[in-house]
């Protein structure tokens, strides 16, 4: 470390971290997630998320219900600036000291090395919980070193379910359209301050990307940032991009999108294709991870509504599957297509509102992902609209979105 750390230090910061984050009022609510976490000794369990999200919320939920008493480090005290792997040993010593047989780290990848010293406390009987903001170097040095002995979960900001249940409210398209206007951040929703998103945002790109990956021009992937905010739910066309935040080539936009998809920032969702290589090349469709973000980049929230709706919707499935893509074939597009176990579960069309204006357009859409998959049941989603439309493929569904979130 920078400054040489006593044992003694350590132990007051790891006394002080957990007085700060175990003693704090109860929770408002209970994250649907909490019961999908195993507690298995013999594991690493290993929970991440986009930053603020609520991740320390759930595990202390977590903690509270399976365990009497814990080890807590945050490895973001500034305390711990320039910790590096030698000092794992008076780490060691602290939680021998302690007595304490199940540890909890928070963002402790930050540290190089960190994936060696949980493999060595498993090793050692330890139970071992870690939380990070980077779904990368997780899933990366944890599939290296941890093969077999980790569990990983994901945290999302609140779904429109957690939405209502924080607010003690009913589903109906009033309550949707303010969860499309604030999204679901638990820090933003307890006092409504924009700043509390916009710090966000900055704290996201400052810490889980430039610093992270030592971008040279912060200038040219904040402008990239601000793009994606005002034009969540569009496809990527890295050349079209290059000259807009000055940047040389379409492989840096590349770089810089998978960047924000490491940082949970973003998902990018491919054409869908039985092809894996061509699913790879297809131009991507850009998903923000809430609503409330997008409103910090937006110039009109009435504008965004049908993308705002259909970004939601991706994310109420991102948050059960990553097998979620678009359909586009034969200029016939399909807003998206769920896919597990190998099976199409779902064709899905999203829009504001079905119109004599666009209403050909969406069906034929889904009905030419129907016969592609060959199901006969497709969903449109709507804001409040509710129908069912015969055809000769099969059966369209149109659900109103405050209900089809609930699903």
């Amino acid at each position: 470390m920078s400054i040489k750390m006593q044992q003694s230090s350590l132990a007051e910061i790891t006394w002080e971290q957990k007085q700060d984050a175990f003693t704090e009022a109860e929770d408002v609510i209970e994250r649907t997630l909490l019961p999908d976490l195993p507690n298995i000794p013999t594991h690493a369990l290993i929970l991440s998320g986009v930053r603020r999200c609520g991740k320390s919320t759930l595990l202390r939920q977590f903690v509270r219900k399976q365990f009497q008493d814990i080890f807590y480090l945050n490895f973001e005290d500034i305390r711990l600036y320039g910790f590096d792997i030698k000092d794992f040993v008076l780490l060691d010593k602290v939680i021998d000291e302690s007595g304490l047989k199940v540890l909890y780290f928070d963002e402790i990848q930050i540290i190089e090395g960190w994936e060696l010293y949980i493999r060595q406390k498993l090793d050692q009987n330890f139970q071992v919980i870690v939380t990070g903001s980077n779904a990368t170097s997780l899933s990366v040095e944890l599939g290296t070193k941890l093969t077999g002995r980790h569990i990983t979960k994901e945290l999302f900001p609140f779904s429109f379910a957690e939405y209502l249940d924080f607010h003690h409210a009913q589903a109906n398209p009033e309550t949707l359209l303010a969860y499309l206007n604030e999204g679901g951040f638990p820090g933003f929703l307890k006092q409504k301050l924009p700043e509390i998103l916009e710090f966000l945002i900055e704290d996201i790109l400052n810490r889980d990307i430039i610093v992270r990956y030592g971008v040279k021009d912060p200038g040219s992937i904040k402008k990239l940032c601000s793009y994606m905010l005002a034009n969540n739910g569009t496809l990527v066309v890295p050349s079209r991009l290059t000259s807009a935040i000055g940047v040389k080539s379409g492989s840096t936009v590349l770089s810089y999108f998978s960047y924000f998809e490491n940082s949970y920032l973003v998902s990018l969702v491919p054409k869908f294709d039985w092809s894996h290589k061509a699913q790879m090349l297809s131009p991507k469709k850009m998903y923000v991870i809430d609503p409330g973000l997008v409103q910090i980049g937006s110039t009109s929230f009435s504008r965004n509504l049908g993308h705002l709706l259909e970004s939601v919707v991706f994310w109420h499935w991102r948050r059960k599957t990553k097998e979620v893509y678009y359909f586009n074939e034969k200029d016939k597009e399909c807003d998206f297509v769920v896919r597990q176990k190998d099976q199409t579960t779902q064709v899905i069309q999203v829009c504001w509102e079905l119109t004599l204006e666009n209403e050909e357009r969406e069906v034929s859409g889904l009905l030419a992902a129907m016969e592609y998959f060959k199901t006969d049941n497709g969903i449109i989603v709507t804001a409040a609209s509710s129908d069912t439309i015969r055809t000769d493929v099969g059966f369209i569904s149109v659900i109103p979105a405050h209900q089809y979130l609930l699903t």
